[in-house]
């Protein structure tokens, strides 16, 4: 051993902190205040605001809550419209808005549902597992606060094309993130959508959703009220990563150069989040808090101003009292901190030995960090000085609000102008049968399976439908059957081609979604998915998507809940396409009325419910089989969707319906396909009569995306009522086919295809990529 092991290792010593009183004294100090995300103009307005220059504190929580992710400086005036344009109907069941952690809504019997989507897109793209599993954490803590036992997550995922090797980087990643993080906190994953284009190759989307139930007298909301009240730190160990995520991760965008920024991604914990679940349920059980804030974007820094602005005003707080992973923390790094796995309670001193009892008997680490005041202040000391005091507000709700130049798009009338009405479209029976069939194995039609075999979709014991079904189903009440359901949609193609439309397509799908499970739609929550708000076309963009989303509920009359928006989604000055996706929540009274999207018998007659018109722009096969994007989206009919959506639910509560399938992607031929592949139950289908009512060609007929229209089987013993059921609601309908067992898909006078042919082209694609089926 030399001489020098046995000096003992000295740890170096922390500079002094940037007190308040420093601040004052050194006006002129050099602050990194761009490397923190800042612009200069905002820089200038928090010294005008303190009336001296921020300490190095105040800094890095400006920067974080300022930032595009936390405090929605660039979308804020276009989220508006979600309150403004709203009735009474949309209100009615509307317990949460906007605002809090997530929305909740009323669904009857005494059980309220909260659910909210939000994105984590940036730290997905650099460190894929961690970013999605993190991301699946954090949504789910948002459905904790508020006092809500989390029952189901969902995810909605863009990749880059499929061919591309760091593609596969990114599925491989993202798909165990979410499906590590989400088994082992116990939830099923039942549902969601994966897309493939090459406009998201270096930025993949990576939207999560939560639901969680909960009786309405145990709704909770956020806030620290009651001067003395103790504000207490639980969960994991503070730690150094995820620092700074929402100010330079989620905020900006990537360059050229590609990932440089891991140390902005968070790392997650599932098994200390479940036992954050149960002792946070518990607090609230035995009403041991006055509010319970998750720790996410900002951490402390957005804990403590939020929990501040939305109470009596004031708050103290102890910095040194909060528990590290790593003691070389700074200050500044302490408040920025995104360690995941932890919230932050307001408690009353009287219950304070409760709290700990419970958080002691769950094994969760607890620190008191301060308590409640009447200063209107929020006030941060660390090491004896006092490094923050500021006004809450000025943090956490009145940043910067900007009205961002728009530009209508330059390139688009010539986009819109090039219409898919104008390619060759098939018309041999072969040539029908072999695009029928590129389609079915294409990237974004092919079956999921290899993604959804890694979830636990049937844990808690509660799940009435999943993948591949069109919307998820999850019971509420074990005794009445009471259940909700859920889907999430996006066309990106669309929205490029016009997102006003592109926008009200989304909810029109997942509204549809929603419908065919037998379920009625009530509430939405969205996830806006954009390039940089500094570009005035993507504002253009962004503009045209809300308005078209707010005006299509308030057409449908349900409610947006709360959401989330992601900018900066683009690699140098190339951005995605807008990509606005729209959860859609709805009620069921009874998930034993529950509808399947494919056939489980022979014999049944197969209906397609609405019309077809010639509408192939933006298509998948226009994408597919001529790698084309051009035209203009389908037409949206919302009062239709609404009627359609009325008379699903009256042939569910009537039993009359043994399966239903809406018509999206791929039109009519993919909704056959994967309504005979479903329970390998074959069909024989005759096109004739679309042909003739609906004037258009096989092709169309087979392969346009015309909305408001929907594939059902029904039993021949309910034909008669079925069609007294269309009849009476003035809804087109049309008998195009019969369920059989013949092992095949037969369209009459065209073509035939075996179910193992049509199942080998569907289910090969993503293994072909990625690897084998899971578990195969």
């Amino acid at each position: 051993m030399s001489a020098a092991a046995n000096i003992p290792a000295m740890t170096p010593a922390r500079p002094a902190p940037d007190s308040v009183t420093n601040a004052a004294a050194t006006p002129d100090k050099e602050q990194p205040y761009g490397a923190l995300g800042l612009k200069p103009d905002e820089y200038a307005r928090i010294r005008e605001i303190l009336g001296r220059r921020p300490t190095s504190g105040e800094l890095a929580m400006y920067s974080v809550m300022w930032s595009e992710h936390c405090s929605y400086k660039s979308s804020k005036t276009y989220l508006r419209q979600f309150g403004t344009k709203t009735t009474e109907k949309m209100r009615k069941n509307l317990m949460v808005g906007m605002g809090e952690n997530a929305g909740v809504v009323d669904v009857g019997e005494g059980w309220a549902v909260t659910f909210k989507i939000e994105s984590h897109n940036h730290p997905s793209y650099i460190e894929p597992f961690q970013g999605a599993a993190t991301g699946v954490g954090g949504i789910v803590r948002d459905i904790i606060s508020m006092g809500a036992r989390p029952v189901a997550v969902m995810d909605a995922l863009r990749f880059g094309a499929i061919d591309s090797d760091d593609t596969a980087r990114v599925v491989h990643g993202v798909v165990s993130g979410i499906s590590f993080y989400g088994n082992c906190l116990g939830l099923p994953n039942i549902g969601g959508e994966t897309y493939f284009d090459s406009v998201y190759q270096a930025n993949p989307l990576v939207n999560a959703l939560a639901v969680g139930v909960l009786r309405h007298e145990d709704l909770h909301l956020a806030n620290a009220r009651g001067v003395g009240n103790k504000v207490v730190l639980f969960g994991a160990r503070t730690g150094g990563d995820g620092i700074g995520g929402a100010s330079i991760l989620a905020s900006d965008s990537f360059s050229e150069g590609g990932p440089t920024k891991r140390p902005a991604v968070q790392v997650g914990d599932p098994f200390a989040e479940k036992v954050l679940i149960e002792c946070c349920l518990e607090l609230f059980q035995q009403g041991l808090v006055e509010g319970i804030q998750d720790l996410g974007a900002a951490g402390i820094s957005c804990a403590t101003s939020e929990l501040a602005s939305n109470g009596d005003g004031g708050m103290f707080i102890e910095l040194d009292n909060v528990l590290l992973r790593d003691p070389s923390l700074t200050a500044e790094e302490i408040l920025m901190s995104e360690s995941q796995e932890r919230m932050m309670a307001i408690v009353t001193p009287e219950k304070l030995a409760g709290f700990l009892a419970v958080v002691a008997k769950w094994d969760v680490e607890t620190s008191v960090l301060g308590e409640v005041t009447d200063t209107g202040r929020l006030i941060i000391n660390w090491q004896g000085e006092e490094i923050v005091n500021v006004e809450p507000r000025t943090v956490a709700v009145d940043g910067p609000v900007y009205d961002r130049p728009v530009a209508y798009p330059a390139w688009i009338d010539a986009l819109n102008a090039d219409s898919a009405a104008s390619l060759p479209r098939p018309s041999s029976p072969d040539e029908l049968r072999t695009q029928l069939l590129a389609l079915v194995g294409s990237a974004n039609l092919a079956d999921k399976s290899w993604i959804t075999d890694q979830y636990d979709r049937y844990v808690l014991g509660n799940t009435a439908l999943s993948f591949p079904d069109d919307g998820g189903m999850v019971r509420v009440d074990e005794e009445s059957g009471l259940g909700f359901a859920v889907a999430t949609d996006a066309n990106g193609r669309y929205c490029q081609l016009d997102p006003y439309q592109g926008a009200q397509l989304a909810l029109a799908e997942a509204f549809r979604n929603v419908a065919v499970t037998g379920a009625t739609p009530v509430a939405v929550s969205d996830c806006l998915n954009f390039g940089s708000p500094e570009n005035p076309e993507v504002m253009w963009q962004f503009s045209r998507a809300v308005e078209g989303l707010a005006d299509g509920c308030l057409e449908l009359e349900i409610p947006v809940t709360g959401g989330n928006v992601s900018f900066y989604n683009q690699t140098g000055d190339v951005p995605i396409h807008p990509t606005p996706v729209v959860a859609v929540l709805g009620v069921i009274a009874d998930v034993g009325k529950r509808i399947p999207s494919g056939w489980q018998d022979e014999g049944n007659n197969i209906y397609l419910l609405g019309t077809t018109s010639l509408e192939l722009d933006g298509s998948a096969w226009a994408g597919v089989v001529h790698s084309h994007l051009g035209g203009r989206p389908p037409a949206v009919d919302l009062a239709a969707e609404q009627a359609l959506a009325a008379l699903i639910a009256a042939g569910s509560e009537q039993s009359l319906l043994a399966s239903a399938h809406d018509l999206a992607d791929g039109g009519l031929a993919h909704a056959i396909v994967e309504s005979v592949l479903r329970f390998g139950v074959g069909a024989r289908v005759w096109l004739d009569e679309i042909v003739s009512r609906d004037g258009v060609d096989v092709a169309t007929a087979l392969f346009s995306e015309s909305t408001g229209r929907v594939l059902v089987s029904v039993p021949r013993e309910d034909d008669v009522k079925f069609q007294g059921l269309c009849e009476g609601r003035g809804y087109p309908v049309l008998r195009i086919g019969v369920t059989d067992n013949s092992g095949e898909l037969e369209v009459q006078d065209q073509f035939t295809v075996r179910l193992d042919e049509l199942a080998r082209v569907h289910r090969g694609t993503l293994p072909q990529h990625f690897g084998a089926v899971v578990g195969q």
